[in-house]
């Protein structure tokens, strides 16, 4: 039975296993320094477009451009004084950046970048591994990566760390939910978890076409899963100071934001992969000379510009948009992204059937418009929401608030002051009067 499913493991994901040690050694440096020169690339590229949108010049002065900036930043958190609370647990406070940076290197290791290439001489994939089921693996990683956030805020000892590492459960909770149900579409057209079998069914048509909506909804739960504005709640430094890295301070405060910025880089590769083509040139470029782009070296050049680009919508919304409250981000989850992912898995499951039952795609497009035609022309029907009639204000005559003392008093809902508030006179009077009894004396 074991030789059996080992069989089919090795049916399904062919191409991988058969790599030299070296081959891998190379591969997983490879990742290594991908991941690193990623985060000093995106630091450096975040703040250029926001100072871009916000018309500021941004960071110029260290190296040219002031490309060098955020490896000058990274060396001067590594010199800066560590202090540990006395509170916190210093076990877990130690353990935690390095239970968040460490799952962050490890999702690449399942993203094909490329197909086969010679590298000295030896015939392989430009991917580390594969997995039957490589994108629930993902999925799993980028679970363990928020622990960190959680016992960051757990083992500090103070108030608002423990709220940010709080709010960072119910986040990952809610929007890695809504995530894995955006896959399933994918999963269905696909026929596959690989990630490298996915990238194979789309060479003809990308899913981020053909299933826009589970695309979109990815989008919005990948922005949510890495704490970036404006779901970055668990920060929240307008209200937690800085959230669950409130105690933090040199090389541990910047481990928390190496893995925030290869999350992003992850999650942007894991939504090339699903739904842009993966490292698929674009059309018209994939049609030249029979697919001369899609072979060799050429596909880095594709996949890394569409990770770059869904990196400048991190940005952008960054620049844009500003945080929501907790009650709009959890009621935009579970009230609105969820029940949404959860009819749209029902239509492309209907729709994968018709498929398999040897139904045309021009007919079930030409259904499927007159059923949406059908919903639009129903929603008109409905009628509006009538708003609540405000209750009636009855005029009453100007209140006087001096009128029981010297001292004013409120008035009642429906009254009105006076125009000018009556000053007491005898304070004045008694003050300013020549013929008090303490000038008589003095004369």
């Amino acid at each position: 039975m074991i030789t059996i499913v080992a069989e089919n493991t090795t049916d399904e994901i062919a191409g991988f296993g058969g790599d030299p040690w070296w081959i891998i050694a190379i591969k997983c440096l490879a990742i290594f320094v991908i991941c690193v020169v990623l985060t000093l690339f995106n630091i450096v590229f975040e703040r250029k477009v926001v100072a871009r949108m916000q018309h500021r010049v941004g960071p110029n002065r260290t190296g040219p451009f002031g490309a060098l900036q955020s490896l000058a930043d990274g060396v001067k958190l590594m010199f800066k004084e560590d202090i540990i609370p006395k509170a916190a647990d210093k076990v877990v406070y130690i353990l935690a950046p390095i239970i968040a940076v460490i799952p962050s290197f490890l999702i690449l290791a399942v993203i094909p970048m490329g197909p086969e290439v010679s590298i000295f001489g030896e015939t392989t994939r430009l991917q580390l591994t594969d997995l039957p089921v490589a994108v629930l693996f993902t999925l799993a990683i980028a679970s363990v990566g928020v622990y960190g956030l959680m016992l960051a805020g757990w083992s500090s000892g103070s108030t608002y760390p423990l709220l940010g590492g709080l709010r960072s459960t119910a986040q990952v909770i809610s929007y890695e939910l809504v995530m894995g149900l955006s896959f399933v579409g994918v999963f269905l057209f696909a026929g596959t978890m690989s990630t490298s079998g996915i990238v194979e069914e789309q060479e003809r048509l990308w899913f981020g076409i053909i299933l826009l909506p589970s695309f979109v909804i990815y989008l919005i739960s990948m922005i949510g899963e890495t704490n970036r504005a404006p779901f970055d709640l668990p920060e929240a430094e307008g209200e937690l100071v800085a959230g669950w890295g409130t105690e933090y301070s040199s090389i541990k405060y910047a481990m928390f934001f190496l893995a925030e910025y290869i999350n992003m880089v992850n999650v942007s590769a894991i939504a090339t992969t699903l739904f842009l083509g993966g490292w698929r040139a674009p059309w018209p470029l994939s049609a030249v000379n029979d697919g001369m782009f899609n072979t060799g070296w050429w596909p880095l050049l594709w996949f890394f510009g569409k990770v770059i680009l869904l990196i400048f919508v991190f940005v952008w919304l960054r620049g844009t948009l500003p945080r929501l409250r907790y009650d709009q981000f959890m009621h935009f989850c579970w009230k609105r992204l969820l029940p949404i992912s959860l009819v749209w898995i029902v239509l492309v499951a209907a729709m994968r059937l018709a498929f398999n039952e040897g139904i045309e795609r021009n007919d079930i497009l030409l259904y499927g418009g007159i059923a949406v035609a059908v919903l639009l022309v129903a929603s008109l029907l409905i009628p509006e929401k009538k708003q609540p009639e405000e209750p009636e204000v009855v005029e009453q005559a100007e209140f006087d608030a001096y009128a029981s003392g010297p001292h004013p008093v409120p008035p009642l809902p429906g009254q009105r002051f006076t125009a000018a508030p009556r000053i007491p006179a005898t304070s004045t009077a008694s003050s300013t009067s020549d013929d008090s009894p303490e000038e008589g004396s003095r004369a």
